[in-house]
């Protein structure tokens, strides 16, 4: 059963009107009221051609928006996407919003989701961005119907991604993420995803809540979740992927809501994972990623300057988290040129796994071990973008495959450090 002692009086009320669903579409919303309109007409579009006969509900989430964000989703009408959509709803799509705070927190957003999802019964759940400028009708079937036709548990998005676009996902969080859980799920920490009602309310039962500050990366942990407990899994392809970037502006930030949420899961998660050898594919509805080639003017210069700087400075630092042979690898690469500079695929995933095992035993603040990885990220990031500067799609993908090949490879290292 939900767990309702978070949920507003007028919250309860909105969704005993509502009654039971057969379809829940969640925005989480902090000051969207700019992106939110047109997104809210695409959402109501999708369901009109994806879910016409279905009992269906929008539902807003917020984190104390200034701009009137709410009222506008709760306002927008269906008759204002019937004409794009030359489809009628044989039920009403009403939209209710609660406010659960006076921040945004993606923690509380999804407890607040799944809660209430948890009342409403709904088969199939779909957590949508309020910043896809790039949303289409469409996405909502990719999302939900494997769900709702198909017994699937979770959905994650594939896209359309510049070879340099995602560089922390591509070189990190996913390779770590398939080496680990033997799943080869290309956007593990998504915006936008599907789930099952079964999913939710089990997600919703674990003890995983901690109240942080914006409860970052609980994306990810979710997405751990339904792997562990042996869930129903795919992708879909929903296309070109064009976010208004707010969250994870900066690399630290980031690093904290994705390798963070990573690392502190390992220590619960490693009866699971420490049995997994390898890595399995997962049911793909269209291609696993698509590689865009277009020009995209990147600083390389200054990654590999910082990397650098970061090696120098923090020694003291990586001497706790490090092996004596990491790091002696690590200051002999700070010292190359720009020419003969590489951080190469089996020194970078050592690099990881000793962060791993060194966050685990919390050899110093867990915190300061994440942030420490930021100027080495930089370098890997360098050594990628050079080495993908001349490169087509397919070898563009060859690469990344490498590198998630080099992270099972040496599991077994992991292991022993662990150990």
């Amino acid at each position: 059963m939900a767990d309702e002692n978070f949920l507003t009086d007028d919250f309860l009320r909105q969704l005993i009107n509502v009654g039971e669903v057969d379809i829940l579409v969640a925005l989480p919303t902090h000051n969207n009221a700019s992106t939110i309109g047109p997104i809210v007409h695409k959402i109501q579009s999708g369901i009109l051609r994806g879910f016409p006969r279905e009992r269906a509900v929008i539902l807003n989430v917020d984190g104390g928006s200034r701009d009137g964000t709410p009222s506008l989703i709760t306002a927008a009408s269906i008759d204002d996407a019937r004409p794009a959509s030359d489809l009628y709803a044989l039920r009403s799509l009403p939209s209710i919003s609660t406010t659960y705070g006076s921040s945004p927190s993606n923690e509380t957003a999804l407890r607040t989701i799944l809660a209430a999802a948890e009342l409403l019964r709904p088969k199939a759940c779909a957590v949508m961005s309020p910043e896809s400028a790039s949303i289409e009708p469409d996405w909502l079937s990719k999302l939900l119907r494997p769900i709702y036709r198909e017994d699937f548990d979770l959905v994650t998005p594939t896209y359309n991604r510049h070879k340099f676009e995602g560089l922390l996902i591509s070189n990190l969080v996913y390779p770590m993420t398939r080496a680990l859980y033997g799943l080869r799920i290309r956007e593990p920490y998504s915006l936008e995803f599907g789930f099952s009602g079964k999913l939710g309310s089990q997600f919703l039962g674990q003890n995983v809540w901690t109240n942080g500050a914006d409860g970052a990366g609980v994306e990810l942990r979710f997405t751990l979740a339904a792997i562990t407990g042996s869930f129903r899994i795919c992708q879909s392809f929903l296309g070109v992927r064009d976010h208004v970037e707010r969250r994870s502006a900066d690399l630290v930030p980031a690093l904290r809501q994705t390798v963070g949420t990573l690392f502190s899961g390992m220590a619960t998660d490693f009866p699971f994972w420490s049995a997994v050898s390898g890595s399995q594919p997962v049911s793909t509805d269209g291609v696993e990623q698509e590689i865009l080639l277009e020009a995209l003017r990147v600083n390389r210069k200054r990654l590999r300057d910082m990397f650098s700087t970061g090696v120098a400075e923090l020694e003291s630092v990586f001497q706790t988290i490090l092996s004596p042979e990491t790091l002696m690898d690590l200051q002999r690469i700070a010292g190359l040129g720009e020419e003969e500079f590489r951080f190469s695929a089996e020194l970078w995933v050592k690099t990881i796994y000793e962060f791993a095992a060194s966050y685990q035993k919390a050899v110093i603040s867990r915190d300061h071990i994440i942030q420490a990885l930021a100027p080495l990220f930089r370098g890997r990031a360098f050594t990628f973008l050079v080495e993908n500067r001349n490169t087509s799609a397919d070898e563009v993908e060859k690469n990344i495959e490498d590198l998630c090949l080099e992270f099972e490879r040496l599991k077994p290292y992991l292991l022993q450090l662990w150990k």
